[in-house]
């Protein structure tokens, strides 16, 4: 687990909130002096970090911009930013997620078994990235049909039918990028 911010990081990011959400919220100095009772320059001062906040003058206006105060106190939490390893098996092709779940493109590891070494292309929507990590990998795109080992890198459309495999006596691993519609299909058990 990562190391709280300490009180006075806290404070010193109270300013900087409450002009962000003020402004997120369209709403004027003046406007917002009207809606609390408190004086623009009060205001203004709290918002350069010229006035210490107190719970008096942030309670009214989080009330008034209808954001909860939490937003403007509360600790940012530090995340692990370690990526979880849980090993997806599909079809004995191994997959190692190296980004968190959240957005697109998704990072991962796959390992091939040799003997995953039958075509059988396909296509999906999006767009995928291929490293090779160890071994050979035996790629099919459209007509082509080629080689690839250790170092060397490929990208394409997932439009165009594609395929690729272990070349060779060994497993390969192979480092990917590709979008939703290219987890379930890489996911998904080979045709026999």
């Amino acid at each position: 687990m990562g190391e709280q911010p300490s009180l006075d990081a806290v404070i010193e990011q109270i300013p900087l909130r409450l002009r962000r959400a003020r402004e997120k919220k369209d709403v004027s100095l003046a406007d917002l002096s009207r809606a609390t009772g408190i004086s623009t320059s009060t205001l203004s001062r709290l918002e350069s970090g010229q006035r210490k906040p107190s719970l008096e003058l942030l309670l009214p206006v989080t009330a008034a911009l209808g954001i909860p105060l939490d937003d403007i106190v509360a600790a940012p939490r530090i995340l692990d930013p370690r990526v979880p390893q849980h090993p997806t098996r599909k079809g004995g092709r191994v997959l190692v997620p190296l980004s968190r779940q959240q957005g697109e493109p998704r990072a991962y590891k796959m390992t091939i078994p040799a003997h995953d070494e039958e075509p059988h292309l396909r296509t999906h929507a999006g767009y995928e990235w291929l490293y090779v990590l160890r071994g050979r990998l035996r790629v099919k795109l459209g007509d082509r049909d080629f080689l690839m080992g250790a170092g060397e890198a490929a990208e394409f459309d997932c439009q165009i039918p594609h395929w690729f495999g272990a070349a060779g006596r060994g497993s390969v691993e192979v480092l990917s990028l590709f979008g939703k519609q290219g987890e379930r299909i890489h996911l998904r058990t080979p045709r026999r």
